[in-house]
């Protein structure tokens, strides 16, 4: 899913202005025997550009905005953790409730206009109309408001897929950008300083015909019950989409001790398959190395080990997909 696409929300000061210019330049001129049913068309006609501008816009949000049954359940997940998600399904409630009451009240001030019989009678009937409009419009401001900072969180959301997928993790400022980069041929920031990421970065390779994801999470401190915003994003990538998880020793001695490295490693081993990936070798002194006590991967043999892991993965689908048909045959034979 793609938040990038998200447009900037109108307000209501916008909405209401635009709607009455286009009522004011485009009202039909009617033709009528009478004089009262020229001045009914006409501003029954402005009453019709009103309601169909405002119920338009309000519906566009409504259909182009990710629906909660289009989302897989990461991005449901990413939008608890992001969003007050209560509120932001409430504002969908106010929109939806907002379309609803322009065209019942356009419904009863038409009618209003066509019973009317006097020329200032029909004026003023048009007015409360306009009145009653805006002051409902406005109202939504709140809401359009509100939905509008969710957009900007969820602009950050990764476009990610759901498939095999490898998630690069350790501290800040140990290369995974980089090595994202390196593995997939992406172009994602990389500095030199800590937490230049601050969302996730996403790429793919490909060997044969095999698709791999790899995730570039945002660095962790591994500090138990006191994660940022971040870091628990990093968490829900980490527990949800990664299949397989490299993690990055730096062991160059400018970055975060080694013991706290090795802390948060075993501590993530316990939930998933990981790779451990040495960076910075140019700059690490070759004993400290050759004393490293953890089997750890070249980039090409790093792919060659999630490539294998991802064909096996496939084929228990495809056995478990199977046995299920399988079944489901020898149940309806029976």
């Amino acid at each position: 899913m793609n938040f990038q696409a998200l447009s900037p929300l109108p307000r209501s000061a916008q909405l209401l202005d635009f709607a009455f210019k286009k009522a004011r330049e485009k009202a039909k001129q009617p033709t009528a025997k009478k004089w009262i049913e020229r001045i009914q068309r006409k501003e029954s006609s402005k009453l019709d550009i009103i309601r169909d501008y405002l119920v338009g816009e309000l519906t566009k949000i409504l259909e182009r905005w990710p629906k909660q049954e289009e989302l897989n359940e990461f991005y449901i997940k990413l939008m608890h953790l992001t969003l007050d998600y209560s509120a932001y399904k409430k504002t969908f409630g106010a929109l939806a409730w907002a379309t609803q009451r322009i065209k019942a009240l356009h419904k009863e001030y038409v009618s209003k206009i066509n019973r009317a019989e006097e020329k200032k009678e029909i004026s003023d009937i048009a007015k409360q109309f306009y009145g009653r409009v805006s002051s409902m419009v406005k109202q939504m401001d709140a809401s359009l408001e509100y939905l509008d900072e969710c957009r900007k969180i969820m602009k950050t959301y990764p476009d990610v897929k759901v498939m095999f997928t490898v998630c690069v993790y350790g501290f800040p400022n140990v290369g995974k950008t980089t090595l994202l980069n390196k593995l997939t041929g992406s172009k994602a920031k990389v500095a030199a300083y800590a937490f230049t990421t601050t969302t996730i970065n996403s790429g793919f390779f490909k060997i044969d015909d095999t698709t791999i994801q790899v995730l570039d999470v945002p660095g962790t401190l591994a500090r138990k019950e006191r994660l940022n915003l971040i870091e628990l994003q990093a968490e829900l990538v980490l527990e949800d989409l990664a299949s397989i998880i490299i993690y990055i020793f730096d062991l160059s001695g400018y970055g975060f001790p080694l013991e706290k490295q090795m802390e948060l490693y075993e501590r993530v081993k316990e939930k998933k398959n990981v790779l451990i990936y040495v960076s910075k070798k140019d700059v690490t002194d070759k004993d400290v190395l050759a004393e490293f006590e953890y089997e750890h991967f070249s980039i090409e043999e790093l792919k060659e080990k999630i490539v294998e892991k991802a064909k096996e993965e496939e084929e228990k689908k495809k056995a478990e997909s199977d046995e299920g048909t399988k079944n489901a045959e020898e149940e309806s034979f029976q």
